[in-house]
């Protein structure tokens, strides 16, 4: 059997959006064949969050305003789920709310005890347009989640309150400014 190409190897990494870039806070917009070819825009973001070590990363944070995201994440069982989303939603979550820890590439040096649903379901598309359906519980759905805030204008900090807001504003404000 061929061996599939790691995904990201075909990529180049693009620069990254850093917290308060006004792409990071709007919503983005749902893919139309118009967007297509997406097969580099999704190498690009894997190759992307590879050089930055991530575990997923959305198109607005290469300063991209469309729905697709990538991931590489590992569930609580540590299998590394791998792959990307056109057009994702989050369709259900569920279970208690889980404080954790979370960081975000566009805040490099920040992590703090974020809120988050303990399983979810995303559903979406594949880069040929067939439906995906994802369910995930734990670190593996708190990924899910964070993309899913990414494309719909929201960031990790938005999460938070009192003292941890405080300490993600202050990390804002010393990240530099292009």
């Amino acid at each position: 059997m061929p061996r599939l190409p790691i995904p990201g190897s075909t990529g180049s990494p693009r620069s990254l959006r850093l917290f308060g870039d006004p792409v990071l806070h709007a919503p983005c917009r749902s893919v139309t064949r118009e967007d297509e070819p997406l097969e580099e825009l999704v190498e690009d973001l894997f190759a992307t969050m590879y050089a930055a070590r991530g575990v997923g990363l959305a198109a607005n944070q290469v300063g991209v305003p469309l729905r697709v995201f990538v991931f590489d994440c590992p569930d609580d069982e540590d299998r590394h789920r791998r792959g990307h989303m056109i057009n994702p939603r989050l369709v259900e979550s569920g279970g208690p709310t889980v404080r954790g820890p979370e960081g975000c590439l566009s805040l490099p040096g920040f992590e703090a005890g974020t809120p988050r649903a303990d399983r979810v379901v995303v559903a979406g598309e594949d880069l040929r347009g067939r439906p995906v359906r994802l369910t995930a519980e734990g670190f593996w759905a708190r990924c899910l989640q964070h993309e899913c805030d990414h494309l719909d204008g929201r960031v990790c900090t938005d999460l938070l309150r009192g003292a941890r807001r405080l300490r993600a504003r202050r990390a804002a404000r010393r990240l530099p400014r292009h």
